[in-house]
């Protein structure tokens, strides 16, 4: 078997332009179909006309989208261009019950399904060095290795039954700590500069010990130095994000405050017009009008 492979990307979004650029590095055959045309020519990659296109024939797709509603209805468009016994990588952040009428689809066309979704943002995006959360058959793994290599640095397996979104749980967790901590972040900034506290006197209390970490200086520097685009994580993306988490801990019988209430600032920052920009732009959303 060659390591040279069709892929069909749907979805050029910050995330699936990235992956799509690598795998084109990579060698592969890399077609991509996005609602805005220009961004799937930004890829390198050939422009796929419709989602059926893109899908065509490829030994493995990935879809890299808004949510799990978008995804059903691309994947719904790419059906008839599916091949049986192609490799699903599905790797949007979507909920536990999408994951599970995904799956159902991918059966439904005979095509292997992979519970993917991905850490890191635009950076490691670029670089391929995402971490992939992975949980589906073992039997056809191998030819994933390929796709992986190109944009990846890490792949950590979860299980076999793609259905049961093992790598969806894992992402969601991981995604509330992500978010809880951006807010503190940017919270933080907020409250120095309302008390007339210079952040740096802030940073140098703490430098050094368990409650400094990079993260924390990242997220500020952004709000600091005006560099909220173009975003690594956009606000929208990441209020769907939070809205899902919190549904996710309803549903286990769980209370996730502070994710509700984080969901809501993103809500706001968007409504103040950061909605595109990166999700340390939750930093405006700090202010009484």
């Amino acid at each position: 078997m060659t390591d040279e492979l069709t892929v069909g990307v749907l979805g050029a979004g910050i995330m699936g332009a990235a992956m799509a650029r690598n795998l084109v590095r990579a060698g592969h055959t890399v077609r991509v179909w996005n609602r805005s045309p220009d961004k799937a020519a930004a890829t390198g990659a050939t422009v796929a006309q419709t989602p059926a296109d893109a899908v065509r024939d490829a030994d493995v797709i990935i879809t890299m989208l808004y949510d799990g509603a978008t995804v059903r209805d691309v994947i719904g468009r790419a059906a008839p261009g599916l091949r049986p016994g192609a490799a699903w990588l599905q790797t949007t952040t979507v909920g536990l019950a999408d994951t599970a009428g995904l799956a159902e689809v991918a059966a439904e066309h005979g095509v292997a399904f992979y519970d993917a979704p991905v850490l890191g943002t635009r950076q490691p995006a670029e670089a391929g060095q995402l971490t992939v959360l992975a949980a589906g058959p073992q039997t056809g793994r191998e030819r994933l290795t390929a796709v992986f290599d190109a944009v990846a640095a890490r792949v950590v397996w979860l299980g076999e039954d793609g259905a049961r979104g093992d790598g969806t749980r894992l992402k969601l967790v991981a995604n509330s700590w992500v978010l809880t901590v951006t807010h503190g972040a940017v919270e933080t900034l907020a409250l120095a500069g309302a008390l007339g506290v210079d952040p740096d006197r802030f940073f140098a209390v703490i430098e050094g010990g368990p409650l400094d970490m990079g993260y924390l200086h990242a997220k500020t520097d952004l709000v600091r130095q005006g560099r909220l685009s173009p975003a690594s994580f956009a606000v929208e993306t990441a209020e769907k994000d939070a809205r899902l988490i919190v549904a996710a801990g309803e549903e286990h019988g769980v209370r996730l405050d502070v994710l509700a209430a984080g969901a809501e600032r993103f809500r706001r920052a968007a409504a103040q017009g950061h909605g595109d920009e990166d999700m340390a732009a939750s930093y405006h959303a700090s202010f009484v009008p």
